[in-house]
């Protein structure tokens, strides 16, 4: 059987209409090789029972689902690309190939495209994803999920077997097709291309689509539009504030990259901190530092605004405003509990709350050249003072730049102490994904074919992931 009982299509997108999305076919690659496969995330939406054939024959060559999308959909955008708007943008290198319901919570998935080649939207791109794009996303998104950062998923990565030519890599390099699991595929820049063209009646058709598949519970909200921009500002300043605790830089945050769902996608260029450094970019065309480390919330708040801006067609520019001016107070609430999280830490009052994550982030500020971002982490998750003492960043805990951490921390209680005693916690260092390690887990691939880093670094991936226990965000 192709698919298990868990399957439940559920195409939806289509029915938005051809101003939305246009039709396109995948390209006819020379080869199809499967590199990988999450099946974690296939058991959610009945497709952990296909075959390697029967998953080449839909993730590779893109033959439909049973009962979904047919022909795939390129989606219709615009967008700011470090603020400077384009309206020739869409899906250049992607389509929306399916829809699906999440099995126990009935929400609305997509299985979305990165490299299937050429469509309407391609401009002069060739449509294609190179192997080493399409590796650097899946370990992203392993560990951001790790992180409890609200992400896509990598679902499959499928080698294509073409040479491609790219100046930010060595070339020729090779090709690949990427498909990724999320919430939704519908962006900031879906609602701009409609505001652009002056259509109100378009954009109350979106906000009453996304409302309806994606935010149930505002349905019976009398004015939608500010209901949904309020839910969209809540989610995105939860998935920032997830961004800033895990030491994550997207490195492209256009508002084409800004999902409705609130939750992050398409990992270009992206960072983790080696240290703390709030200039730190992940692009190396980000000369200006627009979305360096700690500017992200003020770039993910313009996003929001430009969103709002689109939206005062169908409601009134104050009750907007008033929403937006919702994002700070919600943003630090959110850093709050996303840094606790991360400390393993039960949450006592605001005011202490907050004093303790300042304290944090002094100190690895303070902390100097020695102490890097994931490591402070590992040593004090669930309050592990004892082994953050004795580990080897002791020296710098002891010293002035945490004598403020130490202090604070002394009333907390650990959350879900038992955690710890995980065989992740018993090792002196945690996973990381720093810059030059993702280049060591490519050379053997680009060298000589070998997989076995990649897969390897996928598997402790996932052990840190069922060791930190952090409550699942997003898809």
């Amino acid at each position: 059987m192709p698919v298990s009982p868990a399957y439940r299509p559920d195409p939806m997108f289509p029915q938005l209409g051809a101003e939305f999305a246009d039709p396109v076919q995948a390209e006819a690659f020379p080869k199809t090789i499967l590199r990988y496969r999450n099946d974690r995330a296939a058991a959610t939406v009945g497709l952990e029972t296909l075959t390697d054939e029967e998953w080449i024959a839909h993730f590779g060559r893109f033959t439909p689902l049973p009962d979904n999308i047919d022909p795939p959909l390129a989606q219709r955008y615009h967008g700011h690309q470090f603020r400077v708007y384009n309206p020739e943008l869409g899906d250049g290198r992607g389509f929306v190939f399916a829809q699906l319901r999440e099995q126990g919570t009935g929400r609305l998935l997509d299985l979305g495209t990165k490299g299937s080649g050429r469509t309407p939207w391609s401009r002069s791109g060739d449509g294609r994803l190179t192997l080493k794009g399409g590796v650097r996303e899946v370990l992203a998104t392993a560990l951001l999920e790790a992180l409890g950062v609200p992400t896509s998923r990598s679902f499959s990565l499928v080698e294509t077997g073409e040479e491609l030519v790219r100046g930010d890599e060595p070339s020729p390099t090779r090709s690949s097709v990427l498909v990724r699991l999320s919430h939704s595929h519908i962006r900031f820049g879906t609602f701009q291309r409609h505001a652009f063209f002056e259509r109100p009646d378009r954009i109350t058709a979106l906000v009453d689509h996304v409302v309806e598949h994606y935010y149930p519970d505002l349905s019976g909200e009398t004015d939608r539009p500010v209901a949904l921009l309020r839910a969209v500002t809540a989610r995105m300043a939860r998935l920032t504030a997830r961004w800033m605790a895990a030491g994550f830089v997207h490195g492209v945050l256009n508002t084409d990259n800004m999902s409705l769902t609130g939750e992050s996608f398409d990992y270009g260029p992206y960072r983790f901190l080696p240290r703390s450094n709030p200039a730190f970019t992940a692009a190396y065309f980000d000369q200006q530092g627009l979305y360096a480390f700690g500017r992200q919330p003020e770039a993910v708040f313009w996003n929001l605004q430009q969103l709002a801006g689109c939206l005062t067609y169908v409601a009134e520019t104050d009750a907007l405003i008033e929403v937006l001016n919702g994002f700070g107070p919600a943003y630090r609430q959110e850093l709050m509990a996303a840094m606790l999280d991360r400390l393993g830490l039960a949450p006592r009052s605001d005011e202490e709350d907050a004093a303790l994550v300042q304290s944090a982030f002094k100190g690895l500020a303070e902390g100097g050249e020695a102490l890097r971002w994931e490591p402070f982490f590992f040593d004090w998750f669930c309050k592990s003072q004892d082994r953050a003492l004795s580990s080897r960043r002791a020296d710098i805990y002891r010293g002035e730049a945490f004598d403020e951490f130490r202090s604070l921390l002394a009333p907390y209680a650990p959350e879900r102490p038992e955690r710890l005693s995980a065989a992740y916690f018993q090792g002196p260092e945690p996973e990381e994904l720093l810059y030059d390690e993702i280049e060591e887990i490519w050379a053997p691939i680009a060298e000589r074919d070998d997989w076995e880093p990649f897969e390897a670094k996928l598997a402790k991936l996932e052990t840190a992931r069922v060791a930190w226990g952090l409550p699942a965000q997003g898809t």
